[in-house]
């Protein structure tokens, strides 16, 4: 499966409505939308500079919730349809779905999107946040998208989701099967405050604890998909969540192409520059109208980023010589050009033809000819050339 490809024709033609579908659901009065730009630079001020100003409620005010479902809720929309087609997601008749710091259904919303294949399966969602306002907006934005009569029940929770499962009368494992899938998009970080500042112990000791609560609503052959913003501190966050999902016996599906060492693991190669597992594509796809709200905000929105996690049962192990591809193509001496890349050997420089290069995006895998007798002098890394 390729990660991150473009939009299917299908599901561009439903993101391209999401913003007038909001706008619809949501009425905003027409005194009230030329503050709009400047309600969403205040909200992602407070999601990022300004964490410690926000409090617990932070969206429980007007204007920070508008803002939120008409920017933040479509770019995350648009996120999650760019990476859940590439996954291997398999869901069965009457499975649960647990999406934890749900927000307003954004996971569910987007695998309504684009995952068309699923829309007729009766399908259990269980959804938890500690936003009441967030929960009814997105239940309502649900229902307006994908109707109320449809086959997905849907079950939305208030409360916090560290240790919710003991008390939530609605995952009874008495009555109730356990998860087949497993979701945290863009929570984690916010649950265990502000990541990028936590010491590295302290990472550790939150990503066991993560992998804990996960798999408490999990059944033994549930996948997981954790996903998170593309900054460096979030890419180390999510490869401790890597090593401890292999120390409880779970296989990664992906980004990974192999279960050794975290090639991105204490963030630094062998040249000691800082790196970590992240993916960036560009966003010429994305709702017009969703571009124009994020330049009038002062946030043009070119290319989107994110680092993320799927795992699940065992599959097939793939040759040794597969590599995920992760950067943007440079140039390199002598006419060639070249993408870093992860691989079982660390990290490797994919190098080519310039236009062989270029048609291998971020997110590939690739099976290829890893020279070990060659090094990137920038890098450190095994030099691998595409197999012929």
């Amino acid at each position: 499966m390729i990660l991150f490809a473009p939009l299917s024709k299908e599901t561009r033609r439903l993101m391209d409505g999401i913003p007038a579908l909001i706008n619809k659901t949501f009425p905003l009065p027409d005194r009230f939308r030329s503050a709009l730009p400047g309600d969403v630079a205040e909200l992602s001020r407070l999601l990022t500079s300004g964490r410690g100003e926000r409090g617990f409620s932070y969206l429980g005010q007007p204007p920070l919730l508008s803002a939120y479902l008409r920017y933040f809720l479509p770019w995350n929309l648009y996120r999650l349809c760019r990476l859940l087609p590439g996954l291997d997601i398999t869901l069965a008749e009457n499975d649960r779905v647990t999406d934890l710091g749900c927000g307003p259904l954004t996971l569910t919303t987007a695998l309504w999107i684009c995952r068309p294949d699923l829309r007729s399966i009766p399908l259990k969602f269980y959804c938890i946040d500690r936003s009441g306002p967030v929960l009814e907006a997105g239940r309502k934005f649900f229902a307006a998208l994908a109707g109320e009569n449809g086959p997905w029940k849907i079950h939305t929770v208030k409360g916090d989701i560290a240790g919710h499962r003991t008390r939530s009368p609605l995952f009874d494992t008495a009555v109730e099967k356990p998860s087949a899938l497993v979701c945290a998009v863009n929570v984690l970080n916010e649950m265990y405050g502000d990541v990028s500042r936590s010491g590295g112990e302290t990472l550790r000791r939150n990503a066991e604890k993560s992998v804990r609560m996960l798999e408490s609503y999990a059944s033994s052959a549930a996948s997981f998909l954790v996903a998170e913003p593309g900054f460096p501190r979030c890419g180390e966050f999510i490869s401790l969540i890597r090593g401890v999902f292999l120390e409880h016996g779970r296989h990664i599906a992906s980004p990974c192409p192999h279960e050794t060492v975290c090639t991105f693991a204490g963030g630094q190669n062998k040249k000691g520059k800082k790196r970590w597992c992240h993916f960036a594509f560009e966003t010429t796809d994305a709702p017009p109208a969703l571009h124009k709200l994020s330049a009038a905000a002062g946030f043009p929105k070119e290319r989107a980023v994110l680092s993320f996690l799927s795992a699940g049962p065992e599959e097939a192990r793939r040759p040794e010589t597969t590599v995920r591809v992760i950067s943007d193509p440079f140039p390199l001496p002598h006419n060639r050009y070249g993408r870093y890349s992860c691989s079982g050997q660390g990290l490797v420089l994919l190098a080519g033809e310039k236009s062989a290069v270029e048609k291998t995006p971020s997110g590939t895998l690739v099976n290829v000819i890893i020279k070990k007798d060659k090094t990137d002098p920038k890098s450190g890394a095994f030099i691998a050339e595409f197999q012929v």
